[in-house]
């Protein structure tokens, strides 16, 4: 931890909150001269304290440790570069317009890399009146199905949530776009209809 990265993190973020050293001490439980001597980098705040200070102030503990928040760049509302990330423990679904730090069960979750799915693993998309009927003969047996279906168009995205046991027989708007689709098993994968 960098005192003066972490300072200066702290004051900005404690002023964009609009607390005062004083209050942001009061949450903490600590007197505000500890609040000062963080933000004048003369220490850093004790381990214990991180993960109540990143929630006072709306930060990561990461972002503390380091001392710098990393802003996404600005996508200007394309969801093509929507990606995904799936807990491991729970099947948390999670979905980030770009890249995102994000934990689920207490772990960081990596975004899915999709793969293009190959004949074993594709779709079968069917035009049905002013839809798409989705269907496929993958296994859905609670260790290894298939646990969403999702849409991606440049801007907008339709998720569906799939369970085991349930036959895979969806149906989205006919509309030109990614499929994507996430194999328990086997990961997360795209075809472009």
């Amino acid at each position: 931890m960098d005192p003066i990265k972490t300072g200066g993190l702290i004051r900005a973020a404690r002023k964009e909150k609009g607390l005062t050293q004083q209050q942001l001490a009061r949450r903490l439980h600590v007197g505000d001269k500890a609040v000062s001597k963080w933000e004048r980098a003369a220490g850093c705040p004790d381990v214990s304290l991180l993960p109540a200070l990143a929630e006072a102030l709306d930060v990561g503990v990461e972002s503390l440790l380091s001392g710098e928040l990393e802003a996404n760049e600005i996508t200007g509302g394309n969801m093509k570069q929507t990606k995904f990330y799936v807990c491991p423990d729970c099947g948390n679904i999670i979905t980030a317009a770009a890249g995102a730090a994000l934990s689920c069960c207490g772990r960081p979750l990596a975004a899915l890399e999709p793969q293009k799915a190959d004949a074993e693993h594709a779709l079968t998309v069917e035009p049905v009146e002013n839809e798409l009927f989705i269907a496929s003969g993958h296994p859905m047996d609670k260790g290894h199905y298939i646990s969403f279906l999702a849409l991606l168009r440049g801007d907008s995205l339709l998720l569906r949530r799939l369970y085991p046991e349930w036959d895979v027989q969806v149906r989205l708007p006919a509309a030109h776009g990614r499929l994507l689709w996430y194999c328990t098993r086997h990961g997360l994968f795209y075809q472009n209809i």
